[in-house]
């Protein structure tokens, strides 16, 4: 076993931070980070997700690259994830489904670098694709530069990646060896300039693409 993921928990309610931070430092995985200490994964507790929470957190990401941040929400639609995913969350979770088991697997994966959310969501979000329930007023322009599509095969595994799949279970369930799938997704965010895995899996669900 490795070294645990460090974790730090943001919540306006001390005593959702505090039963929150309970629920994680017993976990053999994770470490709830002391004050001032740094950490891997933000826990970001909230009613629901704003776009001025959003800025906020991508604001955040711009200031520490090595920090990754996931979402516990009250309310929780398909037009936040698509907005939380832009703004480069990891994980988002609605509160009523947070079991500290699932939390607890959401940050680990958030720290190796997948990303997850919802079956629920990820469902409605293929299903409408870019419908005008999914647009935001600052998504205009992001259609695919110059009509490029993706393949059969980068659709597959940005679903998978998607639904917090990690690169060796995508790997298995495709057929593919674990380099190929790294090499799946480094080419998607490099032909349309995206950030990383979180960005890719949004930009092609807010362009149609996926």
């Amino acid at each position: 076993m490795g070294e645990p993921v460090r974790v730090s928990i943001v919540a306006q309610d001390p005593v959702l931070e505090a039963g929150t931070r309970t629920s994680l430092q017993y976990h053999g995985d994770i470490a709830v980070a002391l004050p001032g200490e740094r950490a891997q994964v933000a826990v970001m507790m909230v009613d629901r997700v704003a776009p001025q929470m959003m800025n906020a957190v991508r604001a955040g990401l711009e200031a520490d690259e090595r920090q990754e941040v996931v979402l516990v929400a009250t309310e929780l639609a398909a037009e936040d994830a698509v907005q939380a995913f832009a703004a480069g969350v990891r994980g988002l979770l609605r509160r009523s489904e947070c079991t500290a088991e699932r939390l607890a697997s959401t940050v680990v994966a958030a720290a190796a670098g997948d990303c997850t959310l919802p079956p629920d969501l990820l469902d409605e979000l293929l299903e409408h694709g870019p419908g005008a329930a999914l647009r935001r007023p600052d998504t205009r322009g992001t259609a695919a530069p110059g009509g490029s599509a993706l393949s059969e095969r980068e659709r597959a595994v940005l679903r998978l990646v998607a639904d917090g799949r990690e690169t060796e279970e995508i790997a298995r369930e495709l057929c593919y060896s674990p380099r190929t799938v790294t090499t799946v997704v480094h080419d998607v965010t490099r032909r349309f300039h995206l950030r990383n895995r979180a960005h890719a899996v949004a930009f092609a669900l807010r362009t149609g693409l996926l």
